[in-house]
């Protein structure tokens, strides 16, 4: 296993330095530095991507002949860690990070040339129908019905937990076409247009306050069987696949750096550094981000060599999550009383905030560096939560690499 960056990879990280320094206005910086939740408010997001799309960086995880980069392993690696220095804003991942890859390995080619262009310009704006009411993390037990007619499917159902799906033009679900004994079988994963008559959108208000998440009802919705990817019925196969997208497709150590030196940074503005116990956690913190550098290089080590990272994609979606919460519990710790004050104003939500009308003066109270710290802590909580509760992917890795 060699861990060392060549002169290639030295050359590439100063271009996407580069890159970065040319494109990141100071505005959009001012987003990515002051950002409540894991996505970039709707805006923001697409503004960036635009940006991306134009150098052709939107993609990183696509092979060139679909528009994407064509990178190994290495120069994505790279390009999320200077990402992170730099403080960029997120794209949403739902389009090019999940459905895109999907339809890339199990689309048609009249799906692929019709939803992947789209996607990489931001004209489809996609969200992800999995969750339902009692089918999160058992999600096998799904219920959003999809009847055959003719040559469409007539859709009913719910999803809940939708992210953005009040932006989304378009959403890739898991439905029922059949009843089997076993619940895996008879899921079929469909894209479906928003825009069609009977789909209804409610949005879910978060702790922070902010509108991301939200219900999505379907009555009646009429969907072509051109638009199931893979065979029908056997859509938990291509719903696996995009698994490895949603879980491991992050590389979590380089993001989780950069905020834990905003905390130290804070923590001394606080006159925190005298305090050995906080200090002691501090340290902690850095050594498990440190480990978990390690084990996301071996990963990519071995996907550079064409091996597969097997349960470390749920390993390292586990210890980054949970890491991720350590961080704002100690960023909520060195804010000390400035973390009160509600004020998403001064911050970059992921989306509206509806509830909260800002001081006439716009009026913030407590410097800067505590603006976002109570918002990201509030928001953070599902993040042991999402893409697999973390109980589940340690059962996973209980499975594969202990054997039981």
């Amino acid at each position: 296993m060699d861990l060392n960056w060549s002169s290639e990879d030295r050359a590439f990280q100063d271009e996407v330095r580069a890159f970065l320094d040319d494109q990141l206005t100071p505005e959009l910086r001012r987003r990515g530095k002051l950002m409540t939740s894991v996505y970039a408010d709707h805006e923001t997001g697409m503004e960036w991507q635009r940006r991306l799309h134009a150098k052709g960086w939107a993609a990183v995880g696509w092979p060139k002949e679909f528009g994407g980069t064509g990178w190994g392993v290495v120069k994505r690696y790279i390009f999320a860690r200077e990402m992170s220095k730099a403080g960029a804003p997120p794209v949403s991942p739902m389009g090019i990070g999940m459905c895109g890859p999907v339809l890339i390995g199990h689309g048609t080619k009249a799906q692929q040339d019709f939803y992947l262009p789209r996607m990489l310009s931001g004209e489809h704006f996609w969200c992800q129908g999995y969750s339902e009411p009692g089918s999160g993390s058992d999600l096998a037990s799904l219920q959003m019905s999809a009847v055959e007619d003719g040559d469409d499917f007539i859709c009913n159902g719910h999803k809940l937990w939708t992210t953005h799906a009040a932006h989304a033009n378009w959403i890739f679900c898991l439905v029922r076409t059949a009843r089997e004994a076993i619940p895996q079988k008879g899921i079929t994963f469909l894209l479906i247009d928003m825009t069609t008559p009977g789909v209804e959108v409610k949005p879910i208000i978060s702790l922070s306050g902010e509108h991301i998440q939200n219900d999505i009802f379907f009555t009646d919705v009429r969907v072509p069987k051109a638009n199931a990817v893979g065979r029908i019925g056997e859509g938990w196969t291509v719903a696996k696949y995009l698994m490895q997208f949603e879980r491991g497709g992050s590389a979590y150590a380089p993001g989780l750096a950069a905020r834990l030196e905003k905390i130290r940074a804070s923590a001394q503005a606080e006159g925190l550094t005298g305090d050995r116990g906080f200090v002691m956690r501090l340290a902690e913190a850095g050594v498990a981000i440190e480990a978990l550098e390690a084990i996301e290089l071996r990963a990519m080590s071995r996907l550079s060599n064409g091996e597969a990272p097997g349960a470390e994609s749920s390993l390292t979606k586990t210890v980054g999550t949970e890491l991720s919460q350590r961080l704002t519990e100690l960023a909520v710790e060195a804010a000390g009383a400035y973390a009160q004050p509600y004020q998403p104003h001064a911050t970059a939500p992921g989306g509206p905030t509806p509830h909260f009308t800002p001081p006439a003066d716009d009026f913030v109270a407590g410097p800067e560096r505590a603006w976002t710290v109570t918002a990201k802590y509030l928001n953070d909580r599902a993040g042991s939560i999402y893409a697999g509760t973390n109980e589940i992917q340690r059962n996973i890795m209980a499975k594969a690499v202990l054997g039981v």
